[in-house]
């Protein structure tokens, strides 16, 4: 039977980190600059040349992180790195734009697709914020910049949230509207405030969450739904043919119902706002009553209209996040029902989702616990959602 670490012990997250540093290690570095972006369960890079925005500023964010934790000089040179391959690969200077999608080859950086996405400026905000932690002496500059960006272009003050995504130009608004840009938009801010101390983004996020986790879930019986029309009512339909979209899944995802509850509560930190408390435990309590799979364990991924699960999948972020949430919830409310989802959802994770030969996470399980690929962390991935859950939760031990 396998020991159980304490998994509210500080040293045991920070060893954790360290473990899922170590998987990327041997590999992460391109020569051509950048990070390579998609690994086996070994460690093995198995696609040399696919970029993500996604990807390349959440290794900055990794690497900030563990810069701080450890004080390790490698660390604060891949900071450094990852924002030098962002501004000469992904940005684009006429439009200050940034390319989603590139292809890196021998002589040149091919972009792929120019699109713009709310979500990818989001962990670009998210990137310059880390890096102004730990130094980097452009990245308040890149952060306003990006602000500046964002609110001329993807800002609604009529409905109080963020437009979706635009073209290269950044003047064609495609007309989607999705929350899953303002969550990480909300998280980016709230980083913001952190690394600034400019209250002009905690006054923004506490808008956006305020519209997202009260004014729309209004519109959808109090839970988070994902998608919306360009004026911001229900699009029940957006996905429903492809409910595993990486960044746009149907139905309502538990994972963004504890996401957010977990953004309530640091934003409820910095407040003290008590409606923050509250919305948090309503999401975290609602989405775990009908998303825990009882038969198998751990949280599935998505649930339907009436609240039937229609994806029981377990993704790893979903653990991770929802784990961070009720170790965040127990700390500001004592009620030990957190501490104990907490401590289940770590036990699950634990067993299942651990890599415990190569390191890392497992991105993705069968609803049974199984293995559905050797993809250990593809683009989007990074573990960005498990090393920051266990850095969130870390600050909670001190």
């Amino acid at each position: 039977m396998m020991t159980l670490p304490n998994f509210t012990q500080g040293d045991f997250l920070r060893q954790h980190i360290q473990s899922i540093l170590a998987f990327y290690e041997p590999n992460v570095d391109d020569p051509k600059g950048g990070f390579y972006q998609n690994f086996l369960d070994d460690g093995q890079v198995y696609d040399k040349s696919t970029r993500h925005l996604v990807s390349s500023t959440r290794f900055v964010f990794n690497y900030a992180r563990a810069y701080l934790e450890f004080k390790e000089q490698k660390y604060l040179d891949r900071v450094n790195a990852g924002i030098e391959f962002i501004r000469r690969a992904h940005f684009n200077e006429q439009y200050k734009s940034y390319g989603w999608l590139l292809k890196v080859h021998e002589a040149k950086v091919e972009t792929v697709d120019h699109n713009n996405h709310c979500y990818g400026f989001a962990f670009v905000m998210l990137a310059y914020s880390w890096a102004i932690r730990v130094g980097h002496p452009k990245a308040a500059e890149y952060l306003e910049e990006t602000w500046l960006t964002m609110e001329c272009v993807f800002w609604d003050p009529h409905h109080a949230l963020y437009k979706d995504e635009f073209d290269v130009t950044l003047t064609t608004d495609s007309g989607y509207r999705g929350q899953n840009a303002n969550m990480h938009t909300c998280e980016a801010l709230i980083a913001a405030y952190h690394a600034t101390q400019d209250n002009k983004f905690l006054d923004r996020a506490l808008l956006v969450a305020d519209s997202i986790v009260n004014k729309q879930a209004s519109l959808t019986e109090g839970l988070i739904w994902e998608h919306f029309h360009a004026d911001w009512s229900v699009d029940w339909d957006y996905n429903k043919d492809d409910p595993k979209n990486l960044f746009r899944p149907w139905g309502f995802q538990p994972g963004h119902q504890t996401e957010w509850a977990k953004l309530l509560v640091m934003l409820y930190q910095i407040t003290q706002k008590e409606w923050l408390l509250l919305r948090a435990q309503s999401l975290f309590d609602r989405a775990l009553a009908v998303a825990w799979d009882k038969k198998n364990q751990g949280i599935v991924y998505g649930f339907d209209l009436d609240h039937q699960v229609c994806d029981g999948e377990k993704y790893f972020w979903v653990q991770a996040e929802s784990l961070a949430a009720a170790r965040y919830l127990y700390a500001y409310t004592q009620k030990k029902q957190y501490l104990q989802w907490h401590n289940m959802i770590w036990q699950y994770a634990w067993k299942y989702m651990v890599d415990h030969q190569y390191g890392a996470w497992f991105r993705i399980l069968s609803s049974d616990n199984t293995k559905i690929d050797n993809q250990k962390s593809p683009i989007g991935k990074t573990d960005y959602h498990t090393m920051g859950a266990c850095y969130d939760m870390l600050s909670l031990t001190l």
